[in-house]
């Protein structure tokens, strides 16, 4: 009988599966597209069960259809979402309103600034070794409890998106130490346990999972999971991780001074260390193996602005996609390369929904400057571009700061489909990119995990000799490092000087 290894992932917008040999070879692939709730602004949400649940046993499913496989074949399952999200339950493990989602939800300032006021930032800083920002998950348990008091007095458990998952394939109630680093000021990552020095206003501890490492197996496939899934009831399940976390993993992502970056709905940034060295404006985490670490910060919308332009710019480009044309984001693509490098004059700030790092600005909105009646269409999808690229390269930076020194870095996610967007981060950063040939993505590493941890697959070394293949690289163009380090810097002065205005905005948005 095949020992197969699943691996499943919860995306913003969509979610992938992926089927596989304990060599890496992929049998089966499954995509479905799921909605985003905005309910307001600064808020955003999923329906747990229409998304993240639904779409894994469909996922599931599918995965074994197509593969003509049966679910006892499969030797093992990991999964991976966004995150960090919370997502209060019952007593019964039944979710008791939408899943509160990642940095991108930014409901929970005012609480922010409760906790830096009555603890200190710097003494809550002192126990997670980074500062509370919009992805903690800490200050929207205390909003939780604030304004929905009759819902955090029915909670019993409080689940990220891969622990729901978890839980309901497995019925265990477990979360990852990377995602835990997040629960922040809750966790302790230099001892890797719950905390009580801050909790006693945002919630009891004993709400909170126990907690495992991604290359753990935690459970097994109960009965009416098996039911739903297509899986064999007994397959083991491993405590699962944030997608940002399994994609570096996808790509090999596993020494010291690795980099990924994350081309998504929004842009995540993971660089593997030995020790945990903290940086005020990134985030320190623990790492998916036991014993590494990781800066890792991330960019709250990029791919999203890219759609954001497809949906409201390029809506002729759409409608010529769903009758058969060309993609809409290829034509676009194709637009922003007539436009020289700089756009024309043309500069973006991509805060679109606030930003995480480095600048942790929750009230942060996009700008577009220097527009003129000359400017196209393809002159601003250029302009975003090169904003997103202005931006990585303020996370590099502010990586090197504190002696963090990226080494190898590689590319991921579905942005990597964009050759241009490749080009033009690097032209931006200096900095060549390894794009592996096969980055299915988050699902891919998940698959990897359930077979490291099962030995289905013998050892770390078999991602990089058998699993990560075709490596191609983009290089740098140096004729055009003084052009963007130039916009670089103008990038950071229109940060500055507009600041105070887009606050503003967004209190009359608001």
């Amino acid at each position: 009988m095949a020992e197969l290894l699943m691996g499943i992932d919860i995306g913003t917008y969509s979610s992938k599966g992926v089927l596989c040999l304990p060599d890496g070879t992929v049998l089966a692939v499954r995509e479905v597209e799921h909605g985003l709730s905005l309910p307001r602004p600064g808020w955003a949400e999923h329906d747990p069960e229409e998304v993240w649940w639904c779409d894994c046993a469909t996922i599931c499913r599918d995965l074994l259809r197509q593969a003509g496989a049966t679910g006892r074949e499969v030797r093992a399952l990991a999964v991976s979402g966004i995150g960090p999200a919370l997502l209060p339950a019952d007593a019964d493990g039944r979710p008791l309103r939408p899943a509160i989602l990642y940095g991108i939800d930014t409901r929970a300032s005012e609480e922010i600034a409760w906790l830096n006021s009555t603890y200190g930032a710097d003494e809550l800083y002192s126990l997670s070794g980074m500062h509370l920002t919009s992805q903690a998950v800490g200050p929207k348990l205390l909003w939780l409890r604030r304004h929905e008091p009759e819902v955090y007095a029915r909670t019993r458990y409080v689940y990220s998106c891969s622990s729901y998952l978890v839980y309901r394939l497995t019925g265990e109630y477990v979360l990852d130490y990377h995602t835990a680093s997040h629960f922040n000021p809750l966790f302790d990552p230099r001892r890797l346990e719950w905390s009580p020095r801050f909790a006693e206003p945002i919630c009891d501890l004993g709400l909170l999972p126990r907690l495992a490492w991604p290359t753990e197996v935690v459970g097994v496939v109960h009965s009416r999971a098996a039911g739903e899934t297509g899986l064999a009831e007994g397959t083991p399940v491993t405590a699962g991780t944030i997608d940002a976390v399994a994609e570096a993993i996808s790509v090999g992502v596993v020494s010291p001074g690795d980099l990924m970056l994350m081309y998504g709905t929004t842009l995540f940034f993971i660089l593997v260390q030995e020790a945990l060295v903290p940086n005020p404006k990134m985030w320190v985490t623990a790492y998916a193996l036991p014993g590494t670490y990781a800066l890792a910060g991330g960019m709250s919308t990029t791919g999203a602005i890219t759609r954001w332009a497809r949906d409201n710019l390029a809506r002729d480009l759409l409608e010529r996609e769903l009758a058969g044309g060309e993609r809409a984001y290829a034509a676009l693509s194709w637009e922003a390369e007539s436009s020289p490098p700089g756009a024309k004059g043309l500069l973006l700030l991509p805060y679109f929904q606030g930003e995480r790092t480095p600048i942790h600005d929750p009230e942060a909105r996009g700008v577009l400057a220097g527009l003129t009646l000359s400017h196209t269409r393809g002159d601003i999808y250029r302009a975003i571009m090169e904003g997103t690229a202005y931006g990585v390269r303020h996370n590099v930076e502010t990586m090197r700061q504190t002696g963090a020194q990226p080494g190898r870095l590689v590319a991921v996610g579905g942005g990597t489909k964009s050759p241009l967007w490749l080009q033009v981060v690097s032209d931006v950063t200096g900095l060549p990119q390894e794009v592996p040939e096969l980055t299915i993505g988050a699902s891919y590493g998940d698959a990897f995990l359930a077979g490291l941890a099962t030995g289905v697959v013998p050892g770390i070394d078999s991602l990089r000799s058998q699993w990560v293949r075709g490596i191609r690289v983009v290089a740098p163009n140096p004729e055009l490092a003084s052009l963007y380090s130039e916009g670089y810097e103008l990038y950071l002065q229109l940060y500055e000087r507009t600041r105070d205005v887009v606050h503003a905005l967004g209190k009359i948005a608001g």
